[in-house]
């Protein structure tokens, strides 16, 4: 038995949060089934990187939309969303990511679902929340992580503000959403009450800067300053940072200088004793650091390194990686396939149950392809 089986998720959801919320749900054994416009479905089927289509649609939406099924629908025909209804009549969770006032147009906000399924825990996911100036802004990964300041956590000192190259924004309300889902599930087999959960990712990305966030409120509001050699993180003390080496690259995080001086021999490093002067002079540190680590090859520091257990590492790129023992372990890979014998290799649920790795063989669904089943068995 798998952790969440009986329990029927609708996703109504595009693109990254609400796909990935659902897709979690469906790894540990929720019945998805993703609920799409007729024309066209998902505009993630559309959206590509490197401009990869697997079988008609991108790979982004291959990498989200496993273990689930697909219904195709126009929802501004009556008859047709009444069909849905009688879906959701059946439904434990219900996940959409709209503009606000989306849902409420096709006559699903929650009081409407609500009064269909009493129990239903309906998750509402938005850019900023329905209820100030920037609600009807486009909710885009790059947009949150400008508005919130995250670019400037990144990149050296004098750079240009530098985002993070991945969605994280998105995967990041993906994340308490599923957090939320599963709370408000525990609740429900306790009273049978359901919920209405509202995220947004604002307040994601806000919570995602936890550390820093709290450390701005509580130094006078002093703006960060980036460090100018090799930063890595905008409010911690030299060494942290990746580092050129004589033939690759290096990680150091965070440690006692004086004795990375010592490890590696750099007698210069020895003289900053107070640990204080790692933070107000750590571009001066660094420096330091950065011509010394450019005098041997990355192997030869990690054996001094690691045998006083300093923490630092290689920096790999994802070639390397891949052909790296490491991934045999982990066992993060799977292949997929659609019902039509289409395949992809893709991640898997990163979650062990009871010592067992959580694989899954069924791909995303072509659009509609479940239509016509789903029907019969609701007699629809």
């Amino acid at each position: 038995m798998k952790l969440l089986d009986d329990i029927l998720v609708l996703d109504f959801s595009q693109y990254l949060s609400g796909p990935v919320a659902a897709q979690r749900l469906g790894d540990f054994g929720a019945r998805v089934i993703k609920i799409e416009n007729i024309k066209g479905g998902d505009g993630c089927r559309r959206l590509t990187l490197k401009n990869i289509v697997i079988d008609g649609d991108s790979s982004v939406f291959h990498s989200m939309n496993r273990n689930k099924e697909s219904y195709a629908a126009n929802l501004k025909d009556p008859a047709e969303l009444e069909r849905v209804k009688q879906i959701i009549k059946k439904a434990d969770v219900m996940i959409c990511n709209f503009r606000p006032g989306i849902m409420a147009k096709l006559g699903l906000s929650y009081e409407e679902v609500k009064a269909i399924n009493p129990g239903i825990i309906y998750t509402d996911i938005t850019g900023y929340g329905s209820d100030n100036m920037w609600k009807y802004k486009p909710g885009q990964d790059l947009l949150l992580q400008s508005l919130t300041g995250i670019p400037f956590l990144n990149g050296n000192g004098g750079d240009n503000p530098t985002p993070v190259g991945l969605a994280v924004v998105d995967m990041f309300t993906s994340g308490n959403a599923v957090q939320a889902i599963l709370a408000a599930l525990l609740r429900k087999s306790k009273t049978g009450q359901g919920a209405f959960l509202e995220l947004s990712m604002i307040e994601s990305a806000l919570d995602y800067q936890f550390e820093v966030v709290t450390t701005y409120l509580n130094d006078g509001g002093e703006l960060q300053e980036r460090s100018k050699v090799n930063n890595a993180h905008a409010y911690l003390a030299a060494p942290y940072g990746v580092y050129k080496t004589k033939d690759n690259y290096i990680a150091l995080a965070m440690g006692s200088i004086t004795q990375l001086g010592e490890l590696l021999g750099c007698a210069p490093l020895v003289e900053y004793q107070d640990s204080k002067t790692w933070y107000t002079k750590r571009d001066e540190i660094k420096a330091i650091l950065a011509e010394h680590l450019l005098t041997k090859n990355t192997d030869e520091w990690l054996e001094a390194l690691e045998a006083a257990d300093y923490w630092c590492s290689t920096v790999y790129n994802m070639d390397q990686l891949m052909k790296h023992e490491i991934m045999e372990s982990v066992d993060m890979v799977q292949t997929v396939k659609r019902k039509n014998g289409s395949s992809i290799r893709t991640t898997r649920c990163p979650v062990r149950v009871d010592g067992e790795k959580l694989f899954s063989s069924v791909a995303s669904p072509v659009l509609g392809e479940d239509t016509e089943n789903i029907n019969k068995e609701f007699n629809l």
